[in-house]
């Protein structure tokens, strides 16, 4: 019974083999057709090559509110916040930005859902998970485009505003 056994014990083995080979070479296959594709965002012809950091971009300071691309886009930030602290015990943008500071400063205040808890509670001050800026505000700089970018409005499109004929 025994050697009854072998030959179809042997048959498993090789169909394990054959399937950890195709699955590992269509894998390899792929990653190289994605490689292709995808294009090449840091400017390196090969993957982990070492390129040389390209100058600092200077900041666009000249403090113009800039137009939102979509709807609830974060405002981005018209000045240089170089040297701001922003720690969990200090934050530089709220000593201008805040409710009670903005009259004295001229910058818009910050929302009023910054003052909001998860659940839609009011506070007395920022909320915790607002206190950090940049991760949603960001500067601008001056600097192309990492890849070509074909947006059109539907303000160019000729699309009109609801009820016009």
């Amino acid at each position: 019974m025994r050697s009854q056994d072998h030959p179809r014990l042997r048959r498993r083995v090789r169909a394990i083999l054959v399937a950890v080979l195709a699955v590992a070479a269509g894998s390899a296959a792929f990653a190289q057709m994605s490689a292709e594709i995808v294009p090449p965002l840091t400017g390196a012809g090969q993957p982990m090559e070492e390129v040389p950091a390209g100058p600092i971009p200077k900041w666009t300071v000249d403090d113009i509110r800039r137009m939102r691309a979509y709807p609830d886009q974060p405002p981005v930030i018209p000045h240089s916040i170089e040297g701001y602290q922003l720690s969990v015990n200090t934050n530089r943008c709220v000593s201008c930005h805040k409710r009670e500071f903005t009259e004295g400063s001229g910058a818009p205040m910050i929302s009023v859902t910054h003052y909001m808890t998860r659940e839609g509670q009011m506070l007395a001050d920022v909320s915790p998970r607002r206190y950090f800026c940049t991760a949603c505000h960001v500067p601008q700089a001056d600097t192309a485009p990492l890849i070509g970018n074909t947006f059109t409005d539907m303000s160019e499109l000729g699309v009109g505003h609801a009820g016009d004929e």
